[in-house]
């Protein structure tokens, strides 16, 4: 990863965008894919598509753009803020956290109130994320007001902290990575001069029911489309992976099998990831993926589809930790599979 496409990646993970907010975070991927794109297009909930012209077949590389948060759901008279979820909040991690309210007139900050342990009866348990207040330091209700709304939207206030090697740390890890992905997979499908047309593709609303994948996958309809996001890596102490599998940092993507994972799409890519030298791991998915890949394949008859893993600890918490040369790898991986791409008429399954 050189300076250029780290400082994409920080953009990102700097930029808030909680589910149905994510409008700041799609700017920011449109000014990157606009250096390289034929042409780019966003719709009316903020999915953007970035297109690289080329023959047939027409093969897409998707994240998501959102992140879980929370959202002003009431405001007291005494000026706390009540919070609601965006998407799967933990509970578990939000007490002590500094935040910033995104409002109308700019950010305001708080902290997300917790007894101190000397006061604290029962430690056994946590207060549901609706039991729980932000502190903005006001004295009423009416100096809140002032300042916030309900609905506003809230975030852990964190920064990037580069870990040992190619490691890092971030909240919003989940799935700035994948739009990063997308988009460089973009750009290195556009070096390639792939004969292929490839879009690159930034949902919305993922973390709340994969809604922006299914309103992108109906009209775009691509002949294959890898949905790119995190995967849970279990390569540290009291990780459960028999819940999951062996998946570790640094190892490489993550190519799935079974579920919504197209047989043909994941043979594919295991023959790109051949061709690339690219390491790949493997898992399961027996029901569902959990990603917009779920979404993406039920669209139009069925769009061949495949989740591509990238391994990530502590998900869903405000210190989410990947290792870079996964991205790298899963960019390369792509661009390899779009250069493969035109050996296929189409991704259809023989059962003739």
């Amino acid at each position: 990863m050189d300076d250029r496409q780290r400082e994409f990646l920080d953009d990102l993970l700097t930029t808030a965008s909680p589910s149905g907010y994510e409008t700041a975070a799609q700017r920011a991927w449109i000014d990157y894919v606009s250096e390289f794109a034929d042409d780019v297009q966003t719709d009316e909930y903020g999915n953007a598509v970035a297109v690289l012209e080329g023959g047939d077949p027409t093969v897409a590389v998707a994240g998501h753009a959102d992140e879980i948060g929370f959202i002003v759901r009431q405001i007291d008279d005494d000026g706390f803020v009540h919070l609601g979820r965006i998407g799967g909040s933990d509970k578990s991690v939000s007490k002590g956290q500094h935040v910033t309210i995104h409002g109308a007139d700019g950010p305001v900050s708080g902290v997300v109130g917790q007894t101190a342990i000397h006061l604290r009866e029962d430690d056994d348990g946590y207060d549901d994320v609706r039991e729980q207040h932000v502190d903005i330091g006001v004295a009423d209700g009416e100096a809140a007001r002032e300042l916030v709304e309900v609905g506003d939207p809230i975030t852990v206030s964190t920064t990037i902290e580069d870990l040992a090697g190619d490691r890092l740390a971030a909240r919003g890890v989940d799935n700035r990575v994948g739009v990063w992905t997308a988009a460089e997979a973009l750009r290195r499908a556009a070096e390639r001069d792939v004969d292929a047309t490839v879009c690159a593709v930034s949902t919305v609303q993922e973390e709340v029911g994969l809604q922006g994948a299914r309103m992108v996958g109906f009209d775009l309809a691509p002949d294959a489309v890898v949905a790119v996001d995190v995967t849970h890596a279990v390569d540290y102490p009291g990780a459960p992976n028999d819940r999951t599998g062996d998946v570790s940092l640094g190892e490489g993507p993550v190519v799935t099998r079974g579920s919504a994972n197209h047989p043909v799409v994941v043979d594919a890519v295991r023959e790109a990831a051949e061709a690339e030298d690219v390491d790949v791991q493997l898992e399961a998915a027996g029901i569902r993926t959990g990603t917009d890949a779920d979404a993406f394949y039920v669209q139009q008859g069925g769009i061949p589809s495949l989740n591509l893993g990238l391994p990530n600890r502590y998900m869903h918490t405000p210190v989410e930790v990947i290792d870079a040369t996964d991205l790298d790898a899963a960019a390369e991986l792509f661009a390899g599979f779009a250069e493969l791409a035109g050996e296929y008429e189409d991704f259809a399954v023989d059962v003739e």
